[in-house]
């Protein structure tokens, strides 16, 4: 469950996994633990964030503070991203690929705290390799962090870009949910006069 952050309203954070480490000493055990931590504000931003410390709170604390240091700003169509995109960290692999609007996000519990943190409403991913939390949050993160506009590459390229595919289905899903709130306004009127 997403908590709001103390400084920021608009800011929310999510605890992806907390660790447990111990250390054997002439006493005992010590115990300590980490904490990887997504904060965003569901509008384009996010960041990911590790904290260590004697106690779970304090952890978790850190890791927001890091997390917040860290955020950087994703480039959004609608409520999907841009295009499909092939990330990678250590040996981490996910494919983030654009979904029509009411797709919602089809990923694991790691990248959809990512995405969803993001603002990503609509997306489809698959993980390869290894699965470890720590490794796929990142290469979720180096996705969305290497994703670009229509207008950007455009600049780029000196050159103009006709309506890609995505921006189709977006407006293609727009319409069929205005399409759905007026019939069922209809059905609603309908239902009224008998």
């Amino acid at each position: 469950m997403a908590e709001f952050s103390a400084e920021s309203e608009s800011m929310e954070s999510t605890t992806v996994g907390i660790y447990r480490t111990a250390a054997v000493v002439k006493g005992g055990r010590r115990f300590s633990f980490s904490a990887l931590v997504v904060v965003g504000d569901r509008n384009g931003r996010v960041g990911i964030g590790y904290g260590k410390a004697p106690g779970v709170p304090a952890a978790i604390e850190k890791a927001q503070k890091n997390a917040r240091k860290e955020i950087v700003n994703i480039p959004l169509l609608g409520g999907t991203i841009p295009h499909a995109i092939d990330a990678r960290f250590g040996s981490s692999k996910v494919r983030l690929v654009p979904a029509a609007p009411g797709t919602g996000v089809i990923a694991g519990a790691t990248a959809r705290a990512v995405l969803e943190l993001a603002g990503v409403k609509d997306c489809l991913s698959k993980a390869f390799g290894s699965t470890n939390q720590k490794n796929l949050s990142r290469a979720v993160l180096e996705g969305l962090k290497g994703l670009r506009t229509k207008e950007s590459v455009a600049r780029m390229r000196g050159v103009e870009i006709d309506r890609t595919e995505i921006e189709q289905r977006v407006e293609v899903g727009k319409l069929g949910r205005d399409a759905q709130v007026e019939a069922g306004g209809d059905a609603e009127a309908a239902a009224e006069e008998q």
